[in-house]
C-alpha cells in the first residue's frame, strides 16, 4: 500500500512535480488560441495552416491518451510521466525554433506524443503515491494548483506574444521540464500495476489516429474539393471501421465495446461530444474574433475570457455536490443550454466591441453554463461504470471531448465560408464568426436533448470524481482510480 504523507517533505515534493507536468500540457491547451494570429502574419501561414496547428496537437493527444495510461500502468508510471515531460518540452522547443508553417505543425503533433504520456500519469503518480488517508487532500492540491494555471494561461500567454514573441509560448515549457524532471527523478516513488498484463492495443491506437487524421484533412480541406480531398474522407472512414472491427476482436483493447453497453456511459459520452464540440468551436474562434474583428490586443484577448476559467475554479465543487443531491439530468440538461445563450450572446462582438457591455455578459453566461455542467458529466461518467473501470470510462471521455474539438476547429471553417485568408480580414472574419456561434448554439442545444431524454440517477454507492476543483475549459478532468502500488 502506497504510504508517501502529505506533510512530509516528499509529498510535497510529489505535488510540486505532478502540478509542474500537467501545467505545462494544460498551459498549452489554454495559450495556443491567443497566439494564432500572430503565428499566421509571422509564418504567412493560411487559415488551414492555424487550424493544424491546433488540431495537430489535439490529434495525436486523443489518440494515444489511453494508451499513454497503460504504458505508466505497465513499465512504471514515474518513467512514462517523465518521458512525457521530457519528449513534451523538445517538441515544444522545435514549436519554439519552428522557421515554417509545416514544422511548427510537425512539432505540435509531437507535442501530443508527449502530452499523452505525461497527462494521466500526473494524477496516477498521486495516487500510486500517497497515503489512502492523504489521497483526497493531494488530489486536491494537485487539481486546485492546475486550475490556477488554467486561469493564469491565457493571460500569461497573451503578454508572451504582445511581449517576446509568440515563439516564447512554446519556449516556456523547457525551463519548467528542467525544473520537473530531477526532482521527479529524485523524490518520486517508481510504481507499476503488478497485474498488467496482455499486449498493447497498439494497432488499434494507430487506426484511432490514422482515422482521426484523415477525416481532419478532409474537413480543413474541404473547399478545395480535390480528389486528394475525397480520398482522404473514404480512408477516413475505412480507418475508422477497422478500429471498430480491431476493438471487437482483440482480447486486450484499447477501447472495449462492452462498455458502450451501458446506456448511460454512451449518452453522457454523447453529450460530451456535443458541448466539447461547441466549446472547441467557441475558443478557437473566439481568440481570433477579439483580435481580428474587435481590435484586441493578444494580451487583452488572453484575460477576456479570464471569468470563464475563475468560475469554474470557485464553483465547480460546489455544483457537484448539488449534482450529487439532485441527480445529473437537471444540470447536464441546464448546463448546455445556457452555454448557447452564451454563444448567441457573442454575436454582439464586432467591431469595437466594448469589454464590458459586450464581451462580459457572454464570458459570465459562458461560465456559469460550465461550472452548471462540466463536475455532474465527468461524475456521471465515473459513475456509469464499475469502479473498476473508471480510470478507462474517464479517459475514454477524456478522449471523446478533445476529438469533439478536434472536428469542430476543423468543420466550423469549412460550415461558416471562411477563406484561407479569412482571419486577415475582419469584415469576412466577422461574416463567419455571426454564422458559427449560431451552430455552436445549436449542437449546444441538441446535448442539453440527449441529456434530459437519456441520462437517469447513477445507482447509490458509485465511484465519485477525486478531482473536485476544475479548471480547464476545453476538456473533462482525467481521473483515475484502482491504481495499486
Amino acid at each position: 500500500m502506497p504510504d508517501v504523507r502529505l506533510a512530509s517533505p516528499q509529498g510535497k515534493w510529489i505535488v510540486l512535480t505532478t502540478v509542474l507536468g500537467s501545467s505545462m500540457a494544460l498551459l498549452d491547451s489554454t495559450v495556443v488560441n491567443v497566439a494564432l494570429p500572430r503565428i499566421g502574419e509571422d509564418l504567412d501561414a493560411e487559415l488551414s495552416a492555424l487550424q493544424w496547428t491546433v488540431n495537430a496537437y489535439m490529434l495525436t493527444l486523443a489518440g494515444l491518451i489511453l494508451l499513454g495510461g497503460s504504458l505508466g500502468d505497465r513499465y512504471g508510471r514515474r518513467r512514462i510521466f517523465v518521458t512525457g515531460v521530457v519528449w513534451f518540452a523538445a517538441a515544444s522547443l522545435l514549436c519554439g525554433l519552428a522557421p515554417t508553417a509545416g514544422v511548427l505543425i510537425a512539432a505540435r503533433a509531437l507535442q501530443g506524443v508527449g502530452g499523452a504520456l505525461l497527462t494521466p500519469g500526473s494524477l496516477a503518480l498521486i495516487q500510486a503515491s500517497f497515503h489512502p488517508d492523504d489521497r483526497g487532500r493531494a488530489v486536491g492540491l494537485w487539481s486546485g494548483f492546475g486550475g490556477i494555471g488554467a486561469a493564469v494561461g491565457p493571460f500569461l500567454g497573451g503578454w508572451l506574444v504582445a511581449g517576446p514573441g509568440w515563439r516564447w509560448v512554446f519556449l516556456l515549457n523547457v525551463p519548467l521540464a528542467l525544473l520537473c524532471v530531477p526532482v521527479a527523478l529524485r523524490h518520486v516513488p517508481e510504481s507499476r500495476d503488478a497485474g498488467g498484463h496482455g499486449r498493447f492495443d497498439v494497432l488499434g491506437a494507430v487506426l484511432g489516429a490514422l482515422a482521426l487524421a484523415l477525416t481532419t484533412y478532409a474537413l480543413i480541406e474541404a473547399r478545395s474539393g480535390s480528389v486528394a480531398v475525397v480520398l482522404s474522407a473514404v480512408l477516413g472512414v475505412a480507418a475508422g471501421v477497422a478500429f471498430v472491427w480491431v476493438e471487437r476482436h482483440r482480447p486486450d483493447p484499447m477501447l472495449p465495446p462492452g462498455i458502450f453497453a451501458s446506456r448511460q456511459f454512451t449518452s453522457v459520452n454523447l453529450v460530451t461530444l456535443c458541448v466539447y464540440a461547441a466549446f472547441g468551436g467557441f475558443f478557437f474562434l473566439t481568440a481570433l474574433q477579439l483580435q481580428v474583428v474587435a481590435g484586441y490586443s493578444p494580451l487583452g484577448a488572453g484575460t477576456a475570457l479570464l471569468p470563464t476559467t475563475a468560475l469554474m475554479l470557485l464553483f465547480s465543487a460546489r455544483s457537484g455536490a448539488l449534482a450529487d443531491r439532485i441527480g445529473p439530468r437537471i444540470p447536464l440538461t441546464a448546463g448546455p443550454l445556457v452555454c448557447a445563450a452564451a454563444m448567441l450572446l457573442m454575436l454582439r462582438v464586432g467591431e469595437d466591441a466594448d469589454y464590458l457591455t459586450d464581451v462580459l455578459p457572454a464570458v459570465l453566461v459562458m461560465g456559469a453554463g460550465m461550472v452548471t455542467l462540466v463536475a455532474p458529466l465527468t461524475a456521471t461518467v465515473l459513475a456509469s461504470l464499475d469502479a473498476s473501470r473508471a480510470g478507462l470510462a474517464s479517459g475514454v471521455n477524456n478522449a471523446a471531448a478533445r476529438v469533439a474539438g478536434l472536428v469542430a476547429v476543423a468543420a466550423l471553417p469549412v460550415l461558416t465560408g471562411m477563406g484561407p485568408d479569412a482571419y486577415r480580414s475582419a469584415g469576412a472574419f466577422d461574416t463567419a464568426f455571426r454564422r458559427a456561434m449560431p451552430i455552436c448554439a445549436g449542437v449546444l442545444v441538441l446535448g442539453a436533448v440527449l441529456a434530459f431524454c437519456f441520462v437517469r440517477r447513477p445507482t447509490p454507492g458509485c465511484t465519485r470524481p477525486e478531482c473536485r476543483t476544475h479548471g480547464s475549459v476545453t476538456t473533462p478532468p482525467l481521473e483515475g482510480h484502482g491504481v495499486s502500488g
